[in-house]
């Protein structure tokens, strides 16, 4: 739009070197300069005389620096700088932390603008780090996420300039603008970064929330739209029922509903692209089975991808034994094949003489060719990248897509994440599946764990113990894995076999140890989350994690999920020494609660939705400005506007939507770009 697209090499000011530190703040156009919105605002309108502040008051005061700048070096890495200043009421000393380019534009006798929290001294007031500003600069000043080489204050100027070179044209049509009164987006723009007042500053912030979730809601419902072609692949006869029959167990009413979902999308004439998302151990497995089945029996290939051999090769196991009296074959496709293992599987799925297909990415291997693939399932998907599954389907003419996730996601963050889908839940377990009990103790108390670890390893029991890092770092007090391993092989667990698994090792040492655990030749397993997605191992009845305040709460029931498999009771503990503020709270929460969603939701509210969108493998945009727990309502009044819009312009044709197509064809280009 206009001149946002400009590279900030252009802007006054900047050039080839700044245009570097810049580049790897994410900024490379004006218009990415515009959106860096800052971190915080510091309120240089509302001054205060240093008298009357009250202790760890936040406040802005007008005063002079009447010493010398002095530098102590603490240490090789820490160096303050300190000086007082007076404003005539009372004298504050001041301090400065490894900031020597600030110091060096200081100077005695000046007046500056101090801006941060007042504290109470022995002798005098304090001030550690305010924001220091020239008396000219009055108002609310942002505060923006900065580097070394690109401080703040410097990032304003760079903002000021291109706001008074940039021609702002508005992304949002005006009939939408009008609908749910927002402001223009010059005016959001300019108010985001230099508010004129508080309720400026809340209108600008308002409309660039809806505009940036209107704006992915209506890029993913287009790219929804888009994908619902026509099919060549229309299965009218229904063949699950005949798989759910042969089973030699009950399943669930969720596992029922979700295959009739996938049925009668195959039934539809259009391409189904569905994500089935559901607990762990809560029998996604056996939906994909019914699926494959049912495609095979209709004439037709199927084909599974999981992310490692080892999960291939059970998964592998477990549909060559119930699909022994079908008269289908299935084939096994991963790296670790012998040579005339692989051309035989490939012959069978050229041929069509195979039917099913198991595998590892070796699946989307260039020689590995389909007759006629109709249906691929990602199991696992998270830990693919977009390509990887898009490579997978390029194997068939447009075939039924499966995307099956144990990830727990809060339902706000399925409608981003997974806007492009349909989506079924399986929300009940299997009977017969484990509760597990579950205690948080202390790092006091690790001889007494170690004690009840024993206890399960002495009746013949497995189990794991998780640990935050693979190496041991100084820096931290982080359990490491290599080095509990080292500690522990020949110290407390001495007379039991224990096992080291970690991401740095090499795909066949990973396969190999966890063959070895699977089979019960381990006993113990000390590992980090590469666990995460692992095997049914029905033996394994207890597990430790190590430092249990590093992980994200669906993380740590990811985890969990390891254990509870079998007929076995089972038990977690998880150690940590934080024992207050929303640690403890987050560690409460996995305590008394094994509803995979409901935690989801609470690591949302509170930890953000960073750790959910953090990965580039979801294929989608980092959100800016909006925050998917605190703007629910947004969020819903966004996706309800998009909807409506691409109602009545459903390819966004019409002149007044031309920027915004235009700005959704530029997002998806940039995440291409990535």
């Amino acid at each position: 739009m206009s001149n946002f697209l400009t590279d900030i090499r252009f802007l006054k000011g900047v050039g080839e070197k700044r245009a570097q530190h810049l580049y790897s703040l994410g900024i490379d156009t004006i218009g990415a300069l515009l959106r860096y919105f800052p971190r915080g605002y510091e309120d240089f309108s509302n001054q205060k005389q240093i008298f009357d502040c009250l202790n760890d008051e936040k406040v802005c005061v007008k005063a002079r620096i009447i010493t010398p700048i002095t530098e102590h070096k603490i240490r090789s890495n820490m160096t303050l700088f300190k000086f007082k200043i007076s404003d005539g009421t009372a004298h504050a000393q001041v301090t400065i932390f490894n900031n020597k380019y600030l110091a060096a534009r200081l100077h005695e006798g000046s007046e500056y603008l101090f801006a941060g929290k007042m504290q109470m001294g022995k002798f005098s007031f304090e001030m550690s780090s305010p924001e220091i500003r020239e008396v000219g600069d009055c108002g609310i000043l942002p505060v923006y996420p900065a580097s070394k080489n690109m401080t703040s204050s410097a990032i304003q100027k760079l903002v000021k300039t291109a706001l008074q070179n940039c021609e702002i044209e508005d992304v949002l049509p005006e009939s939408i603008r009008r609908a749910y009164k927002l402001c223009d987006l010059r005016d959001a723009i300019h108010n985001i970064h230099f508010p004129k007042s508080e309720q400026a500053l809340a209108s600008a912030k308002r409309h660039l929330v809806f505009e940036e979730l209107f704006v992915l809601r209506t890029g993913l419902m287009l790219l929804k739209n888009k994908r619902k072609i026509t099919s060549q692949f229309v299965l009218t006869n229904d063949y699950t029922k005949d798989y759910i029959n042969s089973l030699p167990f009950d399943m669930t009413a969720a596992q029922k509903r979700v295959i009739a979902d996938c049925a009668h999308d195959m039934s539809s004439g259009k391409i189904m692209n569905r994500l089935v998302q559901g607990d762990v151990g809560c029998g996604k497995t056996a939906v994909a089975a019914a699926l494959m089945y049912h495609t095979a029996k209709s004439g037709f290939q199927a084909a599974i991808m999981a992310p490692t051999e080892i999960l291939a090769e059970q998964h592998y196991k477990n549909l060559s034994e119930s699909l022994k009296d079908s008269g289908l074959k299935c084939v096994l496709v991963t790296g670790s094949l012998k040579k005339s293992q692989r051309q035989a599987a490939k012959d069978m799925l050229s041929s069509g003489e195979a039917q099913i297909a198991v595998g590892t990415h070796a699946l989307i291997s260039e020689d590995i060719e389909f007759k006629n693939l109709a249906l691929v399932i990602t199991d696992e998907q998270h830990r693919f990248g977009v390509s990887q599954r898009a490579s997978l389907s390029s194997k068939g003419i447009h075939p039924h897509t499966l995307v099956m996730s144990a990830t727990p996601i809060p339902r706000t963050l399925g409608l981003i994440i997974y806007g492009d889908l349909d989506i079924s839940v399986i929300d009940e377990y299997p009977r017969g599946r484990q509760q597990i009990d579950n205690y948080c103790v202390s790092s006091k108390k690790r001889l007494n764990v170690f004690e009840f670890i024993k206890k399960h390893l002495n009746e013949g029991r497995q189990g794991y113990i998780v640990c935050p890092m693979v190496e041991e770092n100084e820096e931290t007090n982080l359990k490491s894995a290599e080095q509990y391993f080292a500690e522990i092989k020949d110290g407390a667990f001495k007379d039991y076999s224990v096992g080291l698994l970690h991401g740095k090792m090499k795909p066949k040492e990973k396969d190999a140890v966890m063959r070895a655990f699977k089979d019960g030749e381990i006993q113990l397993l000390v590992c980090t989350t590469v666990i995460e997605v692992g095997i049914d191992v029905p033996n394994s009845a207890v597990m430790v994690i190590e430092n249990a305040e590093r992980f994200g709460l669906s993380q740590l029931h990811q985890l969990r999920g390891r254990i509870g498999r079998g007929k076995y009771k089972s038990s977690c503990v998880f150690i940590s020494d934080y024992r207050t503020g929303i640690t403890a709270e987050r560690l409460k929460v996995i305590k008394e609660s094994t509803d995979g969603f409901k935690i989801a939701d609470e690591d949302l509210r509170l930890r953000g939705p960073g750790d959910f969108l953090g990965s580039r493998q979801h294929g989608l945009p980092s959100l800016k400005i909006a925050d998917l727990y605190a703007d629910n309502d947004m969020l819903r009044l966004a996706s309800m506007a998009a909807a409506n819009l691409l109602e009545n312009d459903p390819k966004l044709k019409k002149p007044e939507n031309e920027n915004l197509r235009k700005e959704i064809v530029s997002m998806y280009r940039r995440l291409n770009e990535n």
